[in-house]
């Protein structure tokens, strides 16, 4: 059964996203994985994290500050130190905080320099909380710090220890909303390539793009257009990974990554387009793309591993690459969530060695690239999927199966361009042989 798409509105008629739901059972989850640990509170200043367990947000011009933080004692509830009236904001807007809501100002990543006192005002606060609970003897466990603080935290008598994977191993598997605003979040990105594929033609600029994207995204309900990556052209190859304002020409290759939030849930969304007609290179090159990608796909579902699936795609060498480090992100996976990458990653460079195991809710983006013989152009293509508890959900639906041919007005001689046709869902023989080849792989069990 397909997982649903709804509206964008909370309803009294039918059951949609549970935003109470969503943020009772997040702060659940990181309660009872605190619990198993060795950790007497946990302490955030990633934003994320914030999110995931206060159910707060600023506004992404705070997101890259640090001015934000968080405390969660064990066998308690978050406490929030936010900026200025946001925290009153909070007190009256968010039942679920109340008056845990209080005013607290980091240093705003260097802004305020040491000697203004914030990184002592700050250990303080903590201290104090954690004194009334019985706790400053015990370890807390924080995300990502400023050095300032994480000093004065120590100069306090507190013992700081890796909080960042206690809350990776929490946001790895997804609730039923969470995975229900991802798809949101999905669908709002096939309707921005529907409209970009539309609108591309010679003449259009990257930037041009980029705007077309950004503008259906945000009509939509988008609270952050992260990033359109759109690369075109000689760009293609090596992947910069930034767009530019060239403009697009008959023939080109042109790729986007489409990075954007729904209610905190992010995408990581690319597609390959040529532009008026398509080479037989970059035809050839879209097609050994796709196979590694369906490859790979094939094997998603629970009790299967990450090295499994990292073992059927090309070693760095095989497309130019001097080492798997060279070439990371080329032939990827990656969790996705409140962030773009999350937990688990799937890369030759780590997953051979250090597997883990698929397991229901688990919600990750798989993306190959492959050159084409031209020497300039590639292919990239990026499929979201959830994993279920019999196999797996394909999350992002605008079609990819074949290059697709935008602004084209060209007839040949020999007719018309090819025309998309429908998927046909039996793997193809290479596929088959890449499977096979993945299963004869050393060290492509589950370790810890």
């Amino acid at each position: 059964m397909a997982l649903p798409t709804h509206g964008l509105m909370a309803v009294d008629w039918e059951q949609r996203i549970d935003y109470d739901r969503l943020r009772r059972e997040r702060l659940a989850r990181v309660k009872a994985h605190l619990a198993k640990s060795s950790m007497g509170a946990l302490l955030c200043f990633d934003m994320n994290n914030v999110r995931y367990i206060t159910a707060t947000h600023i506004g992404t011009w705070a997101q890259d500050k640090m001015s934000r933080f968080t405390l969660l004692p064990q066998k308690d509830e978050p406490i929030l130190w936010d900026f200025g009236s946001a925290a009153k904001h909070h007190q009256l807007h968010c039942p679920w905080l109340g008056e845990r809501s209080r005013p607290g100002i980091g240093m705003l990543r260097g802004a305020m320099s040491p000697e203004m006192g914030r990184a002592e005002d700050v250990a303080k606060k903590i201290r104090i909380e954690l004194e009334k609970r019985g706790l400053h003897k015990e370890p807390v466990g924080v995300d990502i710090i400023e050095p300032p603080i994480l000093f004065a935290l120590q100069k306090e008598g507190i013992s700081i220890v890796d909080g960042q994977q206690l809350m990776s191993d929490v946001r790895l598997i997804k609730t039923q909303d969470e995975i229900a605003l991802l798809n949101t979040s999905a669908m709002m990105v096939d309707a921005a390539y529907d409209e970009l594929y539309r609108a591309m033609k010679p003449g259009m600029s990257e930037n041009q793009a980029v705007g077309l994207v950004s503008k259906v995204l945000y009509d939509l309900g988008s609270e952050y257009v992260e990033a359109v990556n759109a690369i075109s052209g000689e760009r293609c190859n090596p992947h910069p990974h930034v767009f530019s304002d060239r403009i697009l020409r008959p023939g080109d290759p042109v790729y986007y990554d489409v990075l954007h939030s729904f209610m905190g849930y992010r995408t990581c969304y690319y597609r390959t387009f040529t532009i008026g007609y398509a080479s037989h290179a970059m035809t050839d090159a879209y097609k050994r793309c796709r196979e590694y990608l369906d490859a790979a796909i094939s094997l998603v579902r629970p009790g299967r591993t990450t090295a499994e699936i990292a073992a059927v795609w090309p070693k760095a060498q095989e497309f130019g690459f001097p080492s798997e480090e060279a070439a990371f992100a080329l032939q990827y996976g990656h969790g996705i969530g409140l962030a773009i990458w999350e937990k688990p990653v799937i890369s030759r460079l780590v997953s051979l060695e250090h597997s883990c195991e698929i397991k229901p809710g688990m919600v990750f983006a798989l993306e190959t690239f492959w050159p084409s013989t031209d020497g300039w152009s590639a292919a990239r293509i990026e499929e979201e999927i959830v994993v279920t508890e019999t196999g797996h959900e394909v999350i992002t639906r605008f079609p990819a199966e074949e290059l697709l041919v935008a602004g084209s007005h060209y007839v040949s001689v020999k007719g018309p361009l090819p025309t998309l046709r429908e998927h046909d869902p039996e793997p193809s023989h290479r596929v088959k042989e890449m499977i096979a080849a993945s299963a004869k792989v050393e060290g492509v069990g589950v370790k810890s």
